[in-house]
């Protein structure tokens, strides 16, 4: 069954035949037909945005969809995507009515007016240039797979609580960008998956800018792993065709840096990065500079591969009957009554294969607005979202400063324990950039916001400035001409960055919406993981407590929130259990596992337990049902101690001389000795992830 096939479910009476053979009653088969719909629909959603990331075209996704299903069932995440879904199926039979009353009247006057834009469309179109998109494959894994060629042939991601991107021998097991670590695991039990190390990949995305800077010295940097280039210029002046200049950058990228990248050449840059996702891993595709090459590959193109095209709009376009860029033609008269003006433009630009030919450096581009946001466990201490307010607004100082902006607007957003979503903003009597400012202004906001809404616990927050000014007085003249000459009365939309506006094309709002919607997938992965992590725990802390025996107090060296493993003005011992920490260290710790690398509770037993459970699950029981059976107590002794220079981990199990467990306990102990040697390059936690191919 397609999604098409389901949203049509919800418009039609359904019969439905049991697997036995004996037809259902019309009431029941109507009560099945829409819950059957609601599931497909739900599984779809969450196989989420890297859905078509390359390397999984032999994936049985409809598997993957029932593991991920079947993981997460239960889950704050689950129903809060469960929540998401059946409000797009609403908004869906919604549109489906209002095309219905559309059939009915004269909508002549509609498809003039697409015809007469499009043939305006046909009259802009530029084939004059040569736009190229690149793209590093599997950019993280790459860089570490540079260090540890070994792990070239075998499943390997990057990124431990949520996978930020994966080799291609992963995704043959349906692995992803944006995947919870135990769901992708689940997928492919023999997934290693390594911790991030930003320093290594920013320094390899230096070593590959310098060599695009060659080709396209005004080259325009998309993200850490991708750019786009106009070789135009360096074609004509080197005699030398596209193809040809690519694959001798390609070439030159893979001597030099030692990763591979994928490339699309076309007229535009939309067409551009489609096509670079064709032939991956390393390689390239061009669309000829010519319309009927231009047209007979956008019209077979699913609108799904189009960039601007996320999740939600492509089920309510598949709704109504567009399936490809082709389809998109057919339903012009529709188009801008059922989902607006920008829309039936990005879409008719889209069917044509239109898009922008200008590419410059992205601080070139004006921004609209600057912001910072982070995720963290389920906060409901005034003074804990008080301090988090101010951390966040010392990093939207800094942001800010990088930038040399101040905002005339400042919003505040938060999301609540239950995936709700609040925003507020406020006009300060001057523009704002400094921290003070900036949390003196949002305080108030978050203040009544507690008041309104009960049970007031937050997994989210974060500030944004809009309607930005300029800090640097030589740009003044530059800011002020940009926004005179892009601006058109309406007021700038709110996005956490933005790369400006695209010559006249409007692809930048639908990117800048599926980019966010990447990064809230992201965001709740990790929420996930977060819940899968806590239930463990739960499980775990049941397996325990039937022995009195078990102390779980032993001291033992352990990571705060944020610290390098290895740094030593950042390790701390636990306090005697006479010595009452203050209330501000329990509220504001969280110490980072070795071994998954998500943040734990500042408790020692929760802590020690934990990372006995990453360690080894089986083992631990094992250990405890032997104390059990024993009729001498078993002690607590710190075994482990960190390798390679780093801090010591104290780790205890319950133990008897001479026992068959004691054998265990040292072979776990080995483990974890080894597994601290390994954690040694782990930095801290970042909140901000990108996600790559």
């Amino acid at each position: 069954m397609t999604v098409s096939d389901a949203d049509d479910i919800l418009l039609q009476d359904v019969e439905h035949t049991a697997a036995s053979g004996v037809a259902e009653t019309p009431n029941n088969a109507e009560a099945a037909g829409p819950q059957a719909s609601q599931h497909h629909s739900l599984k779809h959603h969450l196989l989420g945005p890297s859905l078509t990331k390359a390397g999984q075209d032999a994936v049985d996704q409809k598997k993957v969809s029932e593991i991920i299903y079947e993981a997460s069932k239960g889950s704050k995440f689950f129903s809060n995507e469960e929540a998401k879904d059946k409000n797009l199926t609403t908004k869906i039979e919604r549109i489906l009515r209002q095309k219905a009353q559309l059939e009915k009247i004269d909508l002549r006057a509609d498809l003039r007016r697409a015809d007469d834009y499009i043939a305006s469309l046909e009259l802009s179109r530029d084939l004059s240039q040569y736009v190229v998109h690149i793209d590093c494959d599997a950019f993280y894994a790459a860089v570490e797979e540079i260090d540890r060629p070994e792990l070239k042939n075998v499943p390997m991601a990057v990124g431990v609580g949520v996978l930020t991107t994966c080799n291609y021998e992963a995704r043959k097991y349906g692995c992803r960008s944006a995947m919870a670590g135990f769901v992708a695991k689940k997928l492919c039990p023999q997934l290693i998956c390594l911790p991030m190390n930003f320093d290594k990949y920013t320094a390899k995305a230096k070593e590959v800018r310098a060599i695009l800077a060659e080709y396209d010295p005004r080259f325009e940097s998309a993200s850490i792993d991708e750019a786009y280039l106009n070789i135009t210029e360096y074609c004509i002046s080197h005699d030398i065709d596209p193809e040809a200049a690519v694959e001798q950058l390609r070439r030159e990228v893979h001597e030099k840096c030692q990763i591979t990248i994928s490339a699309g050449i076309a007229p535009n840059a939309k067409l551009a990065k489609i096509c670079s996702n064709k032939n991956k891993p390393n390689g390239q595709f061009r669309i000829p500079n010519d319309r009927n090459a231009v047209m007979s590959f956008i019209s077979a193109l699913p609108v799904r591969k189009v960039n601007g095209v996320g999740r939600v709009f492509e089920r309510e376009l598949d709704a109504i009957g567009i399936k490809t860029c082709g389809d998109i033609y057919a339903y012009r008269g529709y188009l801008q009554r059922l989902f607006g003006e920008k829309a039936f433009q990005f879409l008719m630009q889209t069917s044509l294969g239109l898009g922008r030919t200008a590419v410059q450096p992205a601080d070139e581009y004006e921004r609209k607005s600057v912001g910072t946001e982070s995720t963290f466990r389920d906060i409901s201490s005034k003074q804990e979202l008080r301090e988090k307010l101010r951390h966040t607004a010392e990093e939207l100082e800094k942001d800010m400063a990088r930038v040399n902006v101040k905002g005339r607007t400042l919003v505040l957003k938060v999301k609540l324990h239950t995936y709700e979503v609040f925003t507020r903003q406020v006009v300060p009597p001057k523009a704002v950039h400094r921290a003070e400012d900036l949390y003196n202004y949002s305080l108030p906001m978050l203040t009544k916001l507690e008041k309104e809404i009960p049970e007031f616990r937050l997994r989210l927050l974060g500030l944004r400035c809009t309607h930005l000014v300029s800090t640097k007085k030589e740009s003044t003249d530059f800011f002020r001409r940009r926004l005179t000459n892009s601006s058109s009365g309406e007021k700038s939309t709110d996005t956490d960055t933005d790369a400006g506006q695209w010559e006249v094309w409007p692809d930048s709002e639908f990117e800048e919406a599926a980019r966010q919607e990447r990064q809230e997938e992201m965001n709740e992965m990790e929420r996930l993981s977060q819940e899968q992590q806590t239930q463990d725990q739960s499980s775990f802390d049941q397996v325990a407590a039937q022995t009195s025996t078990v102390d779980w107090h032993e001291p033992f060296g352990r990571y705060k929130y944020g610290s390098e493993p290895n740094s030593p003005a950042k390790l701390s011992r636990p306090r005697s259990q006479g010595t009452t920490p203050p209330r501000k260290d329990v509220s504001e710790q969280r110490w980072d596992c070795p071994i998954c690398q998500l943040p734990q509770p500042a408790n020692d037993r929760d802590f020690n337990s934990h990372i006995d459970l990453c360690l080894s699950r089986q083992t631990i029981k094992e250990a405890v049902a032997e104390v059990e059976a024993s009729t001498d107590p078993g002690r607590i002794s710190p075994e482990i101690t960190g390798a390679g220079g780093g801090a010591a981990i104290g780790h205890g199990l319950p133990t008897r001389p001479h026992s068959a467990s004691g054998t265990k306990v040292k072979r776990k102990a080995a483990a974890m000795s080894s597994m601290s040697a390994n954690c040694d390059a782990v930095g801290g936690r970042k909140q901000k992830r990108l996600f790559f191919t």
